[in-house]
């Protein structure tokens, strides 16, 4: 399973870390704020039954206990919907007055009884009450503080205060469907900010972790372009952050490096070829005017025509590292003019029935195959191909050579019978100096330097040089792409 990456990680963690805070504190928040209410619902309850224990001139009649309930209402109520109830009882256990809402629901009815029978009557006190004043009206406390409750019934949600007083017993009930819905409203908004909330810390997150891994991707670019064109690359340090500086240091650094030591193993390659040929020039000329001189069919001759061979194919071989020292240091020339690839094709064709008589040959090449490019470097390339395809020939094989244009490439397909080729060598074909017999035999003539320098034509020339991959078992197949119109500079 692939691993998110670490800006998305940074991001979801952010996330993970924002939301748990959120729900906490929203939570709690939630919590707080249902308590607040709850307390000023008891502050409200206490203020109302404290009013119950001023001693009145006479007992109260159930008039009065009906204004109270309506007082009630009008205090404790915090919209139309708020529902009170309201229940008295006498020392003797009598009911004085019960408001509608306790008559109707008898499970009301009984939570209101036993809260206010819950309540215990203190023992009387060993002393006198203090005398009171004359012309005051103080309060008379209740016999025990009063005590608050939420209890559920089957329709609803109430707060019960309930007190006892030595005159009667007092049990006042609020509906809390009112504070239940304030919380709800409350409840929805954290559902709808926290998620909002999450998404601006993700998005948040994912944007500073883009900022902060800025410099991570120039570094990622900058080695993209590490290639041969590409080592003068330099990463700015003004403008990163000092984390990131020591690392960018290094980083340059690095690529100072690389790019001193390829210079000089490119510069050489470049000399080495130059020195060289001059000294195999003349000794080639040397061999071939002094085997005109012996005489033929002798000893001598026979030596003097293998140092020939031996010398030319040197020749071939600084040719070959010049042209790969000039591609590596991006000075490869090119000679632009329009190249018919079909008379190209057909040329070919006719050398490889000279040469290899023996194996079959399929063409598909149509009239009219032009494109822009070096033609001597276009030659070279098509020879290496066809060369390869009859040396690593079956005895009895074939080579197919097929071609075709589209409006934007020219592709052309030479295939030929062969034994496979093991995966471990595929990728390594177009090496330099790599050949897949690791004695490097001398049964097959070549040194590993033609395909990697005829993918070096084709790529100076914006196109490319590919195995194919699909092909069936025993064959080989090289796919050569170049572009329809090549819009590079002609250079000498």
């Amino acid at each position: 399973m692939k691993r998110p990456s670490f800006r998305l990680r940074i991001a979801l963690l952010s996330a993970v870390l924002a939301g748990g805070a959120l729900v906490g504190f929203g939570a709690v928040s939630w919590f707080q704020i249902y308590e607040a209410k709850i307390s000023r619902l008891d502050a409200e309850l206490l203020n109302q039954l404290m009013r119950v224990s001023r001693p009145p001139e006479r007992p109260p009649e159930p008039q009065q206990w009906q204004r109270y309930e309506n007082s009630l209402t009008h205090t404790l109520g915090t919209n139309t919907k708020t529902r009170i109830a309201l229940l008295v009882v006498d020392a003797n256990s009598n009911i004085v007055y019960q408001s509608n809402e306790v008559q109707t629901d008898l499970d009301l009815n009984r939570l209101l009884l036993r809260q206010i029978n819950l309540i215990p009557i203190p023992p009387p006190p060993n002393r006198e009450r203090p005398p009171i004043a004359e012309n005051t009206n103080p309060p008379f406390p209740p016999s025990r503080p009063p005590q608050f409750i939420s209890q559920q019934t089957a329709t609803a949600t109430w707060r019960i205060g309930a007190a006892r007083f030595p005159n009667a017993r007092v049990a006042i009930a609020v509906n809390l469907e009112a504070v239940n819905q304030e919380m709800a409203i409350i409840r929805n908004i954290f559902l709808v900010s926290i998620p909002g909330a999450l998404l601006l810390v993700a998005v948040g997150a994912w944007l500073v972790a883009g900022s902060a891994l800025y410099p991570v991707g120039q570094l990622t670019g900058v080695i993209q372009q590490v290639t041969v064109q590409g080592l003068d690359q330099r990463i700015p340090i003004g403008t990163t952050d000092v984390e990131f500086v020591e690392l960018i240091r290094v980083f340059n650094q690095m690529l100072e490096r690389l790019e001193r030591s390829f210079t000089q193993a490119s510069r050489f390659s470049a000399d080495a070829a130059h020195e060289l040929k001059t000294p195999l020039t003349i000794l080639q000329g040397e061999l071939e005017r002094t085997l005109q001189q012996v005489e033929p069919g002798s000893e001598v001759q026979q030596r003097l025509s293998n140092l020939l061979d031996e010398v030319r194919r040197l020749s071939g071989i600084m040719r070959k590292l010049l042209l790969l020292s000039l591609a590596d240091a991006g000075q490869m020339s090119l000679y632009l003019v329009e190249v018919d690839m079909s008379q190209l094709l057909w040329e070919m064709v006719e050398d490889v029935e000279l040469l290899a008589p023996h194996l079959s040959l399929q063409t598909n090449i149509p009239d009219g195959l032009k494109v822009q490019g070096d033609r001597d470097l276009l030659i070279q390339v098509l020879q290496n191909l066809l060369s390869n395809a009859i040396k690593y020939n079956l005895a009895h094989g074939w080579i197919q050579i097929h071609a075709e244009q589209t409006q934007t490439r020219l592709c052309v397909t030479i295939t030929n019978a062969s034994i496979d080729i093991p995966a471990s060598d595929r990728s390594r074909l177009f090496d330099r100096f790599y050949r897949s017999d690791p004695a490097r035999t001398r049964k097959v003539e070549g040194i590993g330097l033609g395909l990697s320098l005829a993918r070096e034509i084709v790529r100076a020339h914006r196109g490319d040089l590919t195995l194919d991959s699909t092909t069936s078992v025993g064959q080989t197949a090289f796919t050569l792409t170049l572009p329809h119109t090549n819009k590079l500079v002609s250079s000498s």
